[in-house]
């Protein structure tokens, strides 16, 4: 090995700068559920849901077979009549057979709900 390499070694060793690991900056998600923003739109909650609104959350229970009604459904509780067009909407646009399948559209959903900071 040639002398002159061995001087560039040493350069080099000598230039090594020790790098510190910082702890991972919050994320936008992280910071949304620590601190959660009211909402605008009034939510009837499962527990509060009467007459009309109980039965649109049993109307969405029953097509989606899941039991918790999810925010977003929620939302639309103080309007029980327009939930259920909602519920029948988002079947035939969101949940048909098309180009792409049902959970590549979740995942957009929940991307774009992301940015939005949308807390349903």
């Amino acid at each position: 090995m040639a002398p002159a390499n061995k001087k560039l070694r040493k350069k080099k060793a000598a230039k090594k700068i020790e790098v510190q690991k910082l702890p991972a900056a919050p994320t936008v998600l992280a910071e949304h559920y620590a601190n959660p923003q009211p909402t605008k739109i009034r939510i009837t909650e499962d527990a509060e849901a009467k007459g009309a609104t109980a039965e649109a959350y049993d109307y969405w229970r029953a097509g989606s077979g899941r039991n918790q009604v999810p925010g977003i459904i929620k939302c639309f509780g103080a309007r029980p009549d327009f939930l259920k067009q909602v519920v029948d909407f988002s079947n035939t646009v969101h949940f048909s057979e098309g180009h792409l399948i049902r959970r590549h559209k979740e995942m957009i959903a929940s991307y774009v709900s992301f940015l939005n900071r949308c807390p349903y």
